[in-house]
């Protein structure tokens, strides 16, 4: 075996040092040469060739934007099937100098984990194919691997027990490895915080390919991984996960409002309130254009979706007290079971099976741009009604406002990455789509711009704050050739505030490379610089 190992060794430097061979076969000599396990790459690895690469390219991309034909494509993509194959890709892609991009499948609304703007070649490492789950009740505790879905999870910790839980995203095909490492909010966070303030431990693969648990990593990087964005410090292989308590039965309900149904009013008021709330309440509201009731015009509805963990009575009760202006009755609450409630808030019809968690990552695609905003003061009417006109000139506009507070509020911002806690009242997402291709791609993406522009005097400033997972080049990009650290700065600010310079310092400390890097990627500190802080 080891004659073997060597032979592999000396035949991967000949190629690596001439050019008669394809960088794919270079790159299947030297997996087989550092891999623990056999893999089997008729089932893995996927070139341009194969008749099935478009479809594993494109197997969890949503955002079409990114699959155009102008769009860059990776030379290769691998789909590991065991640990030990993404350490022996990290020390290839090393000897190789090929650049790599990870994904475990979820949203990615920059496409960020596979097409690269700034260099080639490039290969994508697919992390499908990972996605065991193992849950301990009696610990309290779940291991899962980084190509499961945060469904898939909810699932599989609901099999084991009806009064468990884990607060992360609301959107079910989430891929788990880098929903966390940006944060993860969801529908219990002002209960619970967020996923990555609820992780115990990781398993990682590192810039010299090795494999770290948190006690070898060390806390800075176990600090950095957990909020810090994913695609910077290493490969996420494993989350160890705290389970958290819910209770038997919860209630969920949903209750539009319309311009012509005071809606401009309980926006105003669930501003003031939504954040003060109980903290067993969750509610957000979700804003888009729809047909008016008067023929031929167009209206904003805006749809309260809320999970409250008690039954239908005491969220009465607490909304009577606390929001009577949306008006809600018995007959708007459904009480349910807690996983029952995740098929819910994700938007699936009530009678829709738990088992639909089960599906994997979402097939739909569409053109698409997103921004974010946190709103630290109460937006007045008169902006509202302003806000209304601007959001009535686009075709399919989208807004997401989801309330903070609670243990949101508890939480220090240098607990972790994610620092937008205490005095943010609630997040903004923004959003618009469309479906005829790239002929109508500017118009909507000006509209947003736009949009966001005008929005600049209701959001947080010095800095305008924005969410990592909601990812944004607009905000800034790391460039070739530049001093990354300079232009990061931009857009590293807002998404980590003053987190941000310790987050360099973790990277200058694990990847003084830069091996791991992409468009807004965290960058080593240049060496001048770094002397500067240490000293």
């Amino acid at each position: 075996m080891a004659l073997e190992l060597v032979i592999s060794v000396f035949v991967l430097l000949s190629v690596s040092s001439t050019s008669s061979f394809p960088i794919q076969e270079s790159f299947i000599s030297c997996l087989g040469a550092h891999s623990q396990n056999p893999i089997p790459f008729s089932i893995s690895f996927y070139t341009p060739k194969n008749a099935s690469f478009t479809s594993v390219f494109e197997s969890t991309a949503q955002n079409l934007r990114y699959l155009s034909p102008s769009m860059p494509k990776p030379d290769f993509i691998f789909t590991p099937l065991e640990d030990s194959h993404v350490q022996a890709a990290v020390i290839c892609a090393k000897i190789l100098k090929v650049h790599m991009r990870v994904r475990s499948g979820g949203h990615d609304y920059e496409g960020l984990s596979y097409v690269s703007l700034i260099e080639k070649p490039f290969m994508v490492l697919d992390l499908a194919k990972l996605r065991a789950i193992h849950v301990d009740i009696e610990q309290n505790t779940a291991w899962i691997q980084a190509g499961a879905t945060i469904g898939e999870v909810y699932y599989r910790i609901s099999e084991k027990s009806q009064v468990h839980g884990f607060p992360a995203g609301i959107c079910t095909s989430l891929g788990v490895g880098g929903h966390i490492t940006g944060g993860a909010y969801g529908s219990m966070m002002r209960k619970y915080g967020l996923g990555a303030d609820n992780v115990i431990n990781a398993r990682i693969v590192d810039a010299d390919g090795k494999i770290l648990d948190r006690a070898a990593m060390g806390e800075d990087l176990f600090w950095a991984i957990r909020g810090g964005g994913g695609g910077s410090f290493g490969i996420i292989l494993w989350w160890q996960i705290k389970l958290v308590q819910v209770p038997p039965a919860v209630t969920v309900f949903t209750v539009t409002k319309t311009l012509e149904q005071d809606a401009t009013n309980i926006l105003y008021k669930w501003q003031q309130v939504a954040p003060n709330l109980d903290e067993n309440l969750f509610i957000r509201v979700l804003i888009q254009v729809t047909n008016s009731s008067v023929a031929g015009k167009k209206t904003v509805s805006t749809s309260y979706n809320a999970l409250f963990l008690g039954g239908a009575d005491s969220l009465l009760q607490v909304m009577k007290r606390s929001f009577p202006e949306l008006g809600l009755t018995k007959n708007d609450c459904l009480e349910t079971s807690w996983i029952k409630s995740v098929v819910y808030m994700a938007g699936y019809p009530v009678t829709t099976p738990p088992e639909i968690l089960l599906q994997g990552k979402s097939s739909g695609k569409i053109y698409f741009k997103a921004k974010s905003d946190f709103v630290r003061q109460v937006i007045p009417r008169v902006s509202l009604n302003s806000l209304w006109k601007r959001f009535l000139q686009e075709d399919g506009p989208l807004m997401i406002w989801n309330p903070y507070g609670g243990m949101m509020s508890k939480i220090p911002e240098s607990s972790i990455p994610f620092p937008h806690r205490n005095g943010t009242l609630f997040k903004i997402q923004y959003l618009t789509a469309w479906f005829d291709g790239e002929q109508s791609m500017e118009k909507h993406m000006n509209w947003i711009r736009r949009f966001y522009y005008s929005m600049a005097p209701s959001a947080s400033s010095f800095p305008r704050e924005a969410y990592v997972n909601y990812r944004d080049l607009d905000l800034g990009m790391n460039q070739l050739n530049k001093t990354s650290f300079l232009w990061s700065r931009i857009w590293g600010s807002k998404y980590y505030k003053d987190n941000f310079i310790r987050l360099v310092k973790v990277k200058s400390k694990v990847d003084p490379s830069n091996f791991f890097r992409h468009e807004q990627s965290i960058p080593p500190l240049p060496i001048r610089k770094k002397n500067e802080l240490d000293n």
